[in-house]
């Protein structure tokens, strides 16, 4: 069997997927090491041992991501090239979300915002409110140093103490905005707020401020939907603030299967698209 590996490699976490040279996907997986170089090192390892394969069953390696300018030759001497992330991160987030076109929002560790679809795939722009924010914050106010940490965290929290929303100001009905609309993030900071309460209170201020960037995009875009990828989505809150954006805006936000890895396997795709192959399965 031949395969074709695209590598996402970020600063700790390396996702990987393979797909056989006729399209079909192999495996997916992440591995978590102290630097890049170490986390795909890592990843490839696994990757081949996990699958029971040989390096002589790879036939080429795709590198993205901010950490695959570290690697200058080929890997294990396997054929090694890079595809711009950007491209990676449309390529892969049409491709698990059965879509044609949208704006593919990649919420690492910070935010990327690419509108992929019949006419490319370009970069419209960005946000540094992402992973790195909610870690960043969480572990100073709550201690979480974690994603599993602040998200079992949030579960117990409430945004009654930590956020203004707009029946906190006004008793008079604003038509485009419902009564529980947030007016202000951290706008009602409590004394009693607990660090359940901090946690939720983060995670709210950087989906609804990557959502309303989303919504904003898409209107100048001129498309409906948006597909979410990347490490943040797996967060379970996420999926009840963009769907409070989608009933207010009346855009679509789309979590695929196996988000987490879209980057990744636009990377695989890469090169499959160039030699002409289909891929098969999300």
């Amino acid at each position: 069997m031949s395969v074709v590996i695209g590598i996402d490699v970020g600063g700790s976490t390396t996702k990987i997927v393979g797909y056989t040279d006729d399209g079909k996907l192999v495996s997916m997986l992440q591995v978590e090491a102290a630097d890049p170089m170490t986390s795909a090192y890592g990843a490839l390892g696994k990757f081949i041992n996990d699958n029971k394969l040989s390096l002589e069953n790879v036939c080429q390696i795709i590198l993205t991501g901010v950490g695959s300018s570290l690697f200058k030759k080929n890997i294990y001497g396997i054929p090694t090239t890079h595809v711009d992330e950007f491209q990676a991160i449309g390529l892969g987030g049409l491709a698990l979300s059965g879509k044609k076109e949208g704006l593919i929002v990649s919420m690492g560790t910070g935010t990327a915002f690419v509108r992929a679809g019949k006419e490319g795939i370009v970069h419209i722009g960005g946000s540094g409110v992402g992973g790195g924010t909610v870690l960043g914050l969480c572990g100073k106010m709550c201690g979480a140093s974690s994603f599993k940490t602040v998200a079992e965290l949030a579960q117990k929290g409430s945004l009654t103490r930590v956020d203004l929303n707009i029946e906190d100001i006004s008793t008079g009905v604003i038509a485009t905005l419902p009564p529980e609309t947030t007016a202000s993030n951290f706008g009602k900071m409590k004394d009693d707020s607990t660090k359940e309460d901090l946690a939720l209170g983060v995670l709210n201020m950087t989906f609804q401020t990557i959502g309303m960037m989303a919504v904003f995009a898409c209107r100048r875009e001129r498309i409906k939907d948006v597909i979410l990828t990347g490490t943040l989505t797996q967060v379970p809150f996420a999926k009840k603030v963009f769907q409070a954006l989608h009933k207010m805006h009346g855009i679509n936000f789309i979590i695929p299967k196996n988000a987490i890895y879209a980057t990744s396997t636009g990377a695989a795709l890469s090169y499959l698209h160039k030699k002409g192959k289909k891929h098969g399965g999300k």
